[in-house]
């Protein structure tokens, strides 16, 4: 077996406060695709660098075999003083390497290299970068959130560039489906080392969970023996002192072993604040059309959007999905048609550059406004040390400058922002840049049970295909139409994917076809929401069973009534309400049960 290209061996690295990097290690084979994942604040991003060769840790080693090319791109490319893109993407070049491929992976990115570095927006920097990472066709690839600000074409485009590539591969991502379809190993950093997984990504979760299951059994065994042990010493019958001495270290030091067991970081704890229950009809638009003085960006657009949809907008940068989503919101006049909003409602957006948030406002501030020190969350007054928690924020941050936060830290500060506001209308734009896994995960579970309306812009097809129950798509030349289902039923519809693979920087229109064809290719399955309901309705159920069976215990005693008509009443009115609220229950999980095995049954024919 060929020895690693790249190892790390034992790392540490501290800085300040809680080691972030305790004995963590890595080793890079050839041609390895391996995800890099952990919760935001692990390490990862720092991990990736000491593996470039731009950090040093405090203890440990690197080891990069003799003649072996690294590149590295990094979460927030800088690219410097280079008069050209072209430029830029040539400075990676080494002596040997292809001079014309930079300026060919340019071409596919929608670049045309003549561009000067300052004037281009994030998502024109990140491709640029990602041209020059790749030109030389490195031994060694090392990617820091590659997809950010890159839209569905250009990530349908890097992921089939680098199925193709010779080159092994380290990826930090939150993008699921783009982790699902490369990595073929996992390394997960947490609580400052690194455990591997020899599977890919879609292995991972279950793997995690079990880990921290059985991590957890431990933890709860060892808190049980130092009961035990304390218990012992205190009433214990005296044995000969050298025996007692013995399990008084002993204890000692399953005590430091506790002590020094590292907690799981928290989960984020999120609650949308809801609003005034808006009208069954939410927006309504008639034949809008909006143009720049040029081609149409959007052209006899027509939608009826109702309480509850969950409309997910998807194409390509540049296509128009914001000025879209502002004139369905009453941001933007339409040049033509007209755009009416329901009753009642209240909305609360998202943007997707940050740009609501004052660099110079703390972070305690830009939760309360500036003014008090509580926030009012869900209709209830909370301090803003305890939502700050709630969102894995330090109290010792509160007075920490926005500017100075991380990608990830804003991004949780936007949310925690909006949802603290009343609302009924969710506009969220990118929301899931920079956020980690789990957050998103609870991020899904909320809008899934968000009473109120969600619009939704991503180019993270997973979330995507969790989130929504219809997609608006641009078709090309000002089109844009709606799909029923998630971006994987839209492929279906389509059948194809969301544009030309070739169309990486989405220069080049979507070839859809008609969404009144059938979807045989496609696999069917439940949607978010039943699947949603089909895993959390067995607890639902168990809790209602627990609370029936306590109502009955507590009516059988005889003396009840004799005591306490009023309350025999309440409880017996209680009990009617709960069996029937089980027996409903019950009705829809055997209802989604059987339609699961039929769609099973289905797929398997």
């Amino acid at each position: 077996m060929a020895p690693p290209l790249l190892t790390l061996r034992d790392i540490h690295l501290t800085f300040g406060g809680t080691p972030l990097l305790e004995g963590a290690e890595l080793s890079v084979s050839r041609g390895a695709r391996l995800c890099l994942v952990g919760r935001n604040g692990s390490g990862k991003s720092t991990l990736l660098k000491i593996a470039a060769g731009q950090v040093e840790c405090d203890l440990g080693e690197r080891f990069l075999q003799p003649g072996a090319t690294v590149r590295y791109l990094p979460q927030e490319p800088d690219l410097g003083d280079h008069p050209t893109t072209r430029a830029y993407a040539e400075a990676g070049l080494a002596p040997g390497d292809d001079p014309h491929r930079a300026q060919r992976l340019l071409t596919v990115l929608g670049l045309t290299g003549e561009e000067a570095p300052a004037a281009l927006s994030g998502g024109e920097a990140r491709r640029c970068a990602l041209a020059r990472a790749l030109a030389p066709e490195p031994d060694i690839l090392l990617l820091d959130e590659p997809t950010n600000h890159l839209d569905l074409p250009a990530i349908q485009w890097l992921e089939a560039e680098l199925q193709q590539m010779p080159s092994a591969v380290v990826m930090i991502s939150h993008d699921r489906r783009f982790l699902e379809n490369l990595s073929t190993e996992t390394v997960w950093l947490d609580r400052g080392q690194a455990r591997r997984l020899d599977k890919g990504f879609g292995a991972f979760e279950a793997w995690r969970d079990e880990t921290l299951e059985l991590e957890s059994l431990e933890r709860h065994k060892l808190d049980r023996k130092i009961v035990a042990e304390t218990h012992w010493l205190i009433h214990g019958v005296s044995a000969r002192r050298k025996r007692n001495q013995r399990r008084l270290g002993q204890l000692h030091e399953m005590r430091r072993q506790r002590r020094e067991l590292r907690q799981v970081t928290g989960d984020v704890k999120m609650t949308a604040t809801a609003g005034e229950t808006s009208g069954k009809l939410v927006i309504e638009a008639k034949g809008i059309g909006k143009a720049y003085g040029g081609p149409a960006v959007v052209e006899d657009f027509s939608a009826r959007i109702q309480r509850g949809d969950r409309i997910g907008f998807v194409g390509p940068n540049g296509a128009g999905k914001t000025t879209l989503l502002n004139m369905l919101t009453g941001v933007l006049e339409p040049d033509a048609g007209t755009v009416r909003l329901g009753a009642t409602v209240q909305m609360v957006s998202l943007d997707q550059k940050r740009e609501s948030l004052d660099p110079r406002t703390s972070l305690a501030d830009a939760l309360t406004g500036g003014s008090g020190d509580t926030v009012s969350v869900a209709g209830k007054t909370k301090h803003v040390i305890g939502y700050m928690k709630d969102f894995l924020f330090a109290p010792e941050q509160a007075p920490t400058a926005v500017g100075e936060l991380s990608g990830g830290e804003r991004g949780r500060l936007m949310l925690a922002r909006a949802l603290a506001r009343p609302s009924n209308l969710l506009v969220l734009d990118e929301p899931t840049n920079d956020l980690d896994l789990e957050t998103l995960d609870l991020l899904q579970e909320l809008l899934a049970e968000y009473d109120g309306t969600v619009l939704l812009v991503s180019h993270d097809r997973d979330f995507i295909d969790r989130v929504v129950t219809s997609v608006i798509a641009w078709e090309g030349d000002g089109r844009w139409r709606e799909y029923a289902g998630g971006y994987s039923d839209l492929k279906s519809q389509r059948g194809g994917g969301q544009a030309d693979a070739d169309a990486g920087a989405g220069a080049k229109k979507a070839k859809g076809k008609s969404a009144g064809k059938s979807a045989a290719g496609g696999k069917r399955k439940l949607s978010f929401h039943q699947a949603h309901a089909l895993k959390t309705l067995p607890a639902k159920i168990a809790k209602s069973q627990a609370k029936i069976e306590t109502h009955r215990q507590t009516l059988a005693d005889p003396d009840l009534y004799a005591r306490d008509p009023e309350g025999f009443d309440r409880l017996a009115a209680e009990l009617k309400a709960a069996e029937d609220e089980l027996a409903a229950m019950e009705d829809e999980w055997l209802a989604l049960e059987l339609e699961r095995e039929e769609l099973e049954a289905a797929d398997r024919g």
